[in-house]
C-alpha cells in the first residue's frame, strides 16, 4: 500500500509519516509511507494524507504553488483513494476559509472555516479535549470511546457544516467540529500525530478503511 503524505511546506510531515508507519505495523498493514510533492507519485497512491499547520490561505497557496500537485491529489481522490486531512488539511476540505480574507477551499464538505466562537476562553484552542461521537457510526472511530481525548491547536473551525458530514465534535465554548467525513474523504481538526494512543488508533483505522 502506497501512502502519500503531501509535502507543500506546511504541516508536521515527519511526525505524520512516523505515526502512519507505526499504525501500519500495529494494524499488520504493509505500507510504504512517502512524504512527497511529486504529482506522479501522488497519482499512484493508494491513500493520501494532507497535514497542515498555520493559516488557511497560506496552506491553500502553498498547495497551489507546486505544479500539478493539487490536480493529481484531486484526481486520485476522485478515483476512490481514501483521503485524510489533518488540522488545516481538514479545513481545506471546506468550501472556503475566512482567515485573512476569503479563500476558496476544496468544496468537499459544506461550510466555511471561520473564527472560533469561544467567548471568555483563550485562543488558540490549544491542548487536550474530549471527543463526542456516535460509536459505530464511522470506521475511523472504531476502538475509541466517547470522551477519549485528542490534541487540538487552532483558532478557526468549520462553521455552517452539514450534520451528516460531521463525524465528531468537541466542546470549547460550545460544540466545535472535530472530525468530518464524506465518501472516501475524512479529516480531523485535531493533530492525530500528537494525540498519542487515540491518534494512532485513528491512523490504524484509516489504513484499514474501505469507504
Amino acid at each position: 500500500m502506497l501512502v502519500a503524505v503531501i509535502d507543500y511546506d506546511s504541516g508536521n510531515l515527519a511526525s505524520a509519516a512516523r505515526g502512519l508507519e507505526l499504525a501500519a505495523r500495529r494494524a499488520g498493514v504493509a505500507a510504504d509511507v512517502r512524504i512527497t510533492a511529486d504529482p506522479a507519485l501522488v497519482a499512484q497512491a493508494d491513500r493520501i494524507v494532507l497535514p497542515g499547520q498555520g493559516a488557511f490561505a497560506d496552506c491553500a497557496a502553498g498547495l497551489a504553488a507546486v505544479d500539478g500537485l493539487r490536480a493529481a491529489m484531486f484526481s486520485r481522490v476522485a478515483a476512490g483513494a481514501p483521503f485524510l486531512g489533518i488540522c488545516v488539511g481538514m479545513q481545506l476540505m471546506a468550501q472556503a476559509g475566512l482567515e485573512f480574507g476569503f479563500t476558496p477551499g476544496f468544496g468537499w464538505v459544506q461550510g466555511e472555516i471561520a473564527p472560533l466562537d469561544a467567548p471568555g476562553l483563550r485562543l488558540p484552542h490549544m491542548g487536550w479535549n474530549e471527543l463526542v461521537f456516535t460509536p459505530g457510526a464511522h470506521h475511523l472511530t472504531t476502538g475509541l470511546a466517547v470522551g477519549d481525548h485528542a490534541y487540538f491547536v487552532h483558532s478557526f473551525a468549520l462553521a455552517g457544516g452539514d450534520p451528516e458530514q460531521v463525524m465528531a465534535t468537541t466542546d470549547y465554548g460550545g460544540p466545535v467540529v472535530a472530525m468530518v467525513a464524506v465518501g472516501n474523504r475524512a479529516g480531523t481538526q485535531f493533530h492525530v500525530e500528537k494525540s498519542q494512543e487515540v491518534g494512532l488508533r485513528i491512523l490504524e483505522n484509516f489504513l484499514t478503511w474501505v469507504p
